[in-house]
């Protein structure tokens, strides 16, 4: 018989499902009914926070949702913080779980798992949650569910009552395609660009995966192109290229410079344009936006707004926008690089030099994919840092925020392109939050450098309560032995001092399967 949750599991296959990253329990036990001989793979972190992270890293690379299989109440509970990182950075993902039985649901009867309301819960985060009420709900909820997936990527939510997931189910479930979209009316924005002569480009998040597009509009308009975190890896090393965070003074200089600011795909949110929460934000003159999203648009005054896809407006963009030969474009950009590069330099001690570390991470792994967590590397690069693949520099350090991403996000990217070299950069802090995820790599075989800058503390926080006056507490949890936890699940392990990262990588670069590098701060 074919049931609701087999039904579902099913549904998901045909619309292109190759990975699950699940946590079986007795609440979904019948949904993998639907994936048993369907050829997924299904991948079993060790915790359902592990789950979601892993779908989130899958999402960016793969450039199709991260689905999830979790069980009622904790499972749910514990995917609720990956999923808010997802909706923060416009990643798709898919979570599907259980829930008690209906006539149960709201009373506090103290079921296994009960929540007093699991899908309210989940409807504070999720763009789209929905309960498939009964067999006959499935195809509706289906379609409702793959439609939230429409528009700006984020989160959506399945809950399946555990005595609807075994009832008999329609033989087929349709979702239909979407509907065609109306082109894009680029005349206001093509006008304003005709008339500008000394333009910016702001490149989010939403640019990402088109980087020759982005490139040909940046030479037709002689404009430098300023990248947010998320679009870090487009235009790499070109002269227009400016891999710099607009919360630094000589980035925003260079915008306040410009008769004209084209913003792409970008939020346009502090964690990119504030991180130093000043309460300002750079200076724009004659605003252009063009986002997916008309909320996101609407939360900041602009000369011009198009809601769009840039998949689709960016090609069209570039072919018809206007040639412009004397912006010097080239020249401000350079101008502003090696500006931010110097700020860099007289910021916070080590900044400069996590940058350059990077980077000779960077240079040995041509074409990889660097994932990374909230640490002060990272914290450095997204300051200033030019990667070498577009799409293939993100991290949880932006947006929501999560401690434990870069773990299980890194696995994620591997499962999603198994010939790239995925780089996942870390502290000892965070590393600690999903450590476990360690066994997922070895599981899987996934040749993942796992680095580990390891300072025995959470040195940001530390530094920045000393900043305000007030003596470290709580900063300095002990950090493991990261040889130990290596050896605990067979990953083979490195200890470095910062000064011999580049003749270590030169020793063990290709790899072979998961290896944890540990970059010793203390001594």
């Amino acid at each position: 018989m074919r049931t609701v949750g087999h039904a579902l599991a099913q549904t998901l296959v045909e619309r292109g499902t190759e990975i699950i990253f699940g946590i079986p329990g007795v609440h979904t036990i019948e949904l993998y009914r639907g994936i048993e001989g369907a050829g997924i793979r299904h991948i079993t972190p060790r915790h359902e926070q592990g789950a979601g992270f892993m779908a989130d890293g899958y999402a960016r690379i793969a450039g199709k949702p991260g689905v999830v299989f979790v069980i009622t109440g904790p499972g749910l509970i514990n995917t609720l913080t990956p999923m808010a990182q997802a909706r923060a950075d416009s990643i798709p993902m898919i979570v599907v779980t259980g829930v008690n039985r209906r006539d149960s649901l709201g009373k506090g009867l103290g079921l296994l798992h009960e929540l007093p309301d699991q899908l309210g819960l989940s409807q504070t985060i999720s763009k789209h949650a929905e309960q498939v009420e009964d067999a006959s709900a499935l195809e509706g909820v289906m379609a409702r569910v793959f439609g939230a997936l429409q528009g700006r990527p984020a989160p959506v939510h399945v809950e399946v009552p555990t005595d609807v997931m075994t009832l008999p189910a329609p033989e087929t479930v349709t979702i239909p395609d979407p509907e065609p979209k109306a082109a894009s009316d680029l005349t206001p924005i093509l006008d304003a660009l005709a008339r500008c002569e000394s333009p910016v480009i702001l490149a989010g998040g939403g640019c990402r995966t088109q980087n020759l597009a982005l490139l040909k509009l940046a030479q037709r308009l002689d404009a430098p192109v300023v990248q947010t975190v998320n679009a870090r890896g487009l235009m790499h090393a070109h002269p227009l290229t400016v891999p710099a965070s607009p919360s630094l003074q000589s980035v925003r200089d260079l915008i306040a410079e410009a008769d004209c600011v084209l913003a792409l795909g970008t939020e346009m949110g502090p964690t990119d344009y504030d991180m130093y929460a000043t309460g300002t934000y750079p200076e724009m003159s004659n605003l252009l936006r063009i986002d997916i999203c008309d909320d996101q648009l609407s939360r900041h005054e602009a000369a011009c707004r198009l809601t769009g896809d840039l998949n689709e407006i960016l090609p069209v963009l570039a072919e018809q926008s206007p040639g412009k030969s004397n912006a010097r474009g080239s020249e401000r950009a350079e101008k502003a690089r090696l500006a931010a590069r110097a700020e860099i330099e007289a910021l916070t001690p080590g900044y400069a030099r996590f940058v350059s570390q990077i980077e000779t991470l960077r240079d040995a792994c041509p074409d990889g994919i660097f994932v990374g967590d909230s640490t002060q590397a990272v914290y450095a690069a997204n300051l200033y840092y030019d990667h070498n693949r577009p799409g293939g520099w993100f991290n949880g350090a932006t947006g929501f925020g999560a401690l434990g991403y870069a773990i299980p996000a890194a696995i994620g990217a591997a499962l999603a392109d198994p010939s790239a070299p995925v780089v996942a950069l870390m502290g000892d802090g965070g590393a600690q939050f999903t450590l476990p995820e360690l066994g997922v790599a070895r599981d899987e075989n996934l040749p993942i450098l796992f680095v580990v800058w390891n300072n025995n503390a959470f040195l940001e926080i530390s530094n920045a309560m000393e900043a305000a006056g007030i003596s470290p507490t709580g900063c300095h949890p002990s950090a493991p032995d990261f040889e130990a936890a290596a050896a605990a699940y067979r990953l083979d392990f490195r200890r470095i001092a910062p000064e011999q990262l580049q003749n270590a990588l030169s020793e063990i670069l290709p790899l072979n399967g998961p290896m944890l590098l540990e970059i010793d701060m203390t001594g």
